[in-house]
Formats: structure tokens, C-alpha cells, sequence
């Protein structure tokens, strides 16, 4: 039987909205991805126009959505970060500013970790563990609510040990770091290569390491799970949906 007019509506603006979510994750993917990248380059001999690429990067992935509806005040917000960062080009500003995000970013999610813990809705991998298990979280058996709390927790003291490390590197490096730029000697030199290898690459690194270890230890202890193995773990997670993880982290 043909859909009726309102249907087919429906049916294209759902297809729409899927399109336009599914782009939005991939550019932010693909930002994700090149700021490090961009970030290190600018360490390693790339100067300030790779750090003002590295900085504008950051900008359009805080406004990646509002750039695709296409809203006009995120493009005129985009263009005149651009234009800011052109004209600190040959100040000290550049660098200076590329070695806070390493820092914000894993300081931020300690925070959204450890903040968890206190919730009432649950801890941060306590929901999730739920959510694939379609259930809510006071309803996991009490070993695996005890284990997705203890990893909740372990994951907030590694984000937080990995911004006072990053924090520190921001301090000592040279000739970048924020003690040279004040003209003091550093106490404990560290290359700015060296600096921005660990901040802006091994950060991920150690993240990665730690997530796909959990994975295994899990896998060990917890051997009735809702996926088949580690890349049918991931497509789950991913379909979640976009909804669950802004609300997991509001």
C-alpha cells in the first residue's frame, strides 16, 4: 500500500536528520583526529601556521554542528577565529596556546569521571554497561555495579594523573613551555618535541592502552556479555546513538 503524503514526510525527514547526525560524527571524527596531528607538526618545525590550524581545528569542532544546520553566526564565530589567529601570527601566542588543550581535555574528563561517581543516575561506565545490557543500573548484579564503579573511578585518577603531567610538561618545556617564556629556568628541561610527542600523541596512546586492557580483564571476569567480542562491542556502543552520549555526559 503507498504511504500516504505525511509518511513519506516523515520518513525523509528522519532519513535527513540520520544523514546529518552521521556527517557530524564523521567531521568531528576526522577533527579529532587531525588536531593532534596538527598540534605535534607545529612542535616539530611547522611554526605558527600549523598551530593557528591545529587552534582553528578546536574552534570547528566545538561549533561542528551548528556549522553543518548551517547557523551564520558559527561561520562569522569560525571566521574570526581565523582572522584572530592570523594576526597573533610571529607572537609567542600561538605556541603558548597550543599547550592548554592536552590539559583541558583530559582535566575535563577526570572531572566528568570523578563527578559521576557521586551521581544518582549512577557512575559514567556503570550507565553505559547498563545501556548495553538494556537495563537500569541498579538492576546489574552487584559484582559487575562494584566493577563498572571501581573502573569509573580508575579511569578519573588516570585522566587526572595525565593532566598534572601535562600541566607539568606546560611548565618546563623549551623553548615554548610556560617558564621560559617568563624567562626563569626551567627545573627539568624537556624538549618541545619531546613535550608535544607525550601531550598531543602518547596521551592517546595510554588511553587506548587502558581501554583495551580493561577490555580483556572484563572479557576475563564478566564472561556472560551482551557482544560477541571487541569490534561487536564497539558497534553497540555506537549505537547507542547520539542522544545517550550527550545526555551520559551533560
Amino acid at each position: 500500500m503507498p504511504r500516504d503524503g505525511a509518511g513519506i514526510a516523515r520518513a525523509g525527514s528522519a532519513t535527513g536528520d540520520g544523514t546529518a547526525s552521521m556527517t557530524s560524527t564523521v567531521l568531528r571524527i576526522a577533527m579529532l583526529v587531525a588536531y593532534p596531528l596538527l598540534a605535534h607538526w607545529a612542535s616539530v618545525g611547522g611554526g605558527d601556521l600549523a598551530a593557528g590550524l591545529a587552534l582553528l581545528d578546536l574552534v570547528a569542532l566545538v561549533l561542528a554542528d551548528a556549522l553543518l544546520k548551517p547557523l551564520a553566526w558559527a561561520w562569522a564565530v569560525l571566521a574570526a577565529s581565523a582572522a584572530g589567529l592570523w594576526l597573533l601570527i610571529g607572537t609567542p601566542w600561538p605556541a603558548l596556546l597550543l599547550l592548554a588543550p592536552p590539559m583541558l581535555f583530559t582535566g575535563f574528563l577526570a572531572w566528568l569521571f570523578a563527578r559521576s561517581l557521586a551521581s544518582p543516575r549512577g557512575a559514567l561506565i556503570t550507565r553505559i554497561v547498563a545501556a548495553l545490557e538494556r537495563r537500569e543500573p541498579d538492576q546489574l548484579a552487584p559484582d559487575l555495579l562494584r566493577y563498572t564503579r571501581r573502573l569509573t573511578a580508575a579511569w578519573a585518577w588516570l585522566l587526572a594523573l595525565l593532566t598534572l603531567a601535562n600541566g607539568v610538561l606546560a611548565l618546563v618545556v623549551v623553548p615554548d613551555g610556560v617558564f621560559a617564556r617568563l624567562g626563569l629556568a626551567s627545573p627539568w628541561p624537556v624538549s618541545q618535541e619531546a613535550g608535544s610527542l607525550f601531550a598531543n600523541i602518547l596521551n592517546y596512546g595510554v588511553l587506548g592502552g587502558f581501554f583495551l586492557g580493561e577490555y580483556v580483564i572484563r572479557h576475563r571476569l564478566f564472561r556472560d556479555r551482551p557482544y560477541r567480542n571487541f569490534v561487536d562491542f564497539i558497534r553497540q556502543m555506537g549505537a547507542l546513538g547520539p542522544g545517550f552520549w550527550r545526555e551520559l555526559f551533560r
